[in-house]
Formats: structure tokens, sequence, C-alpha cells
């Protein structure tokens, strides 16, 4: 008597080697896909006048590292340097506005002058760099 033995089944093909598939794929996209927000429409950054002389007149206002401000060499209280300049742009709304910080000194002390020159509707405003010594 011959026994014949079944065939053996074929195992079904699984699914998990397709879920890897997916997930390397998922972390591809991931890494390779932009993470930042991009503008609604299209945006060309100021071009910097590197090398070309600073315009003379005007008044300067100095930021030191620690937020001390000095107006035209003077220094002063932030409450008393804008109130100077609120009335120097009222008098001559075309003075041109130099804003002039050390060059470690933190964007939270530079950024608010700014706003306030804007809201003071400073026309003229130069914000002093050291050029690129390369």
């Amino acid at each position: 008597m011959k026994l014949n033995r079944p065939l053996p089944r074929q195992r079904p093909e699984t699914l998990i080697a397709l879920i890897d598939v997916v997930f390397f794929l998922l972390a591809f996209f991931m890494l390779i896909g932009r993470l930042d927000a991009t503008a609604p429409f299209e945006v060309t950054p100021p071009l910097a006048l590197s090398g070309a002389d600073m315009p003379g007149g005007g008044t300067t206002i100095s930021i030191s590292p620690d937020g001390t401000l000095a107006l035209d060499g003077d220094r002063m209280d932030r409450l008393v340097a804008i109130a100077t300049l609120r009335q120097t742009l009222a008098a001559d709304p075309d003075t041109l506005v130099r804003v002039n910080g050390d060059g470690v000194t933190a964007l939270r002390h530079v950024l608010p002058m700014v706003s306030e020159l804007e809201a003071m509707n400073a026309r003229d405003v130069v914000i002093v760099v050291s050029p690129n010594p390369q």
C-alpha cells in the first residue's frame, strides 16, 4: 500500500515585507520633503550694498550687547531715545536713521528699535553692518 502524502501547502505571501517597504518609503519622503512653510507668493530678498559708502547726515542709534542705547553718541534711556527720535522725525521726516548694533547684540534688542522706527514712519533706515573680510 502506497500512501500519498499531501503536497505541502505553499505558505501565503506575507504582507510584512510590503509593510516594511511602505514604512521605508514614508520615512524617505519625510526626510527629503520640505519641512518649512512656503510663501504663497515669490519672495526675492533685498540685495546688500556691500562696500558702498554709508550715507552721511541723519542720526545714529547705537545698541550695545546688553541693550543699552546711545543716540548720536549720547547714552540715554530707551524711552528718552524714542521720544527724541520721534521729535527729530516729526521735524524732518526725511531724516536718515542708522541703527548700529554690536556684532554680538541679540536681535531682541535690535528688532524692537526697528519696529519703533517703523511706527514713527521713518523713511530711510540703514542697518550698519561690517563687510565680510573675504
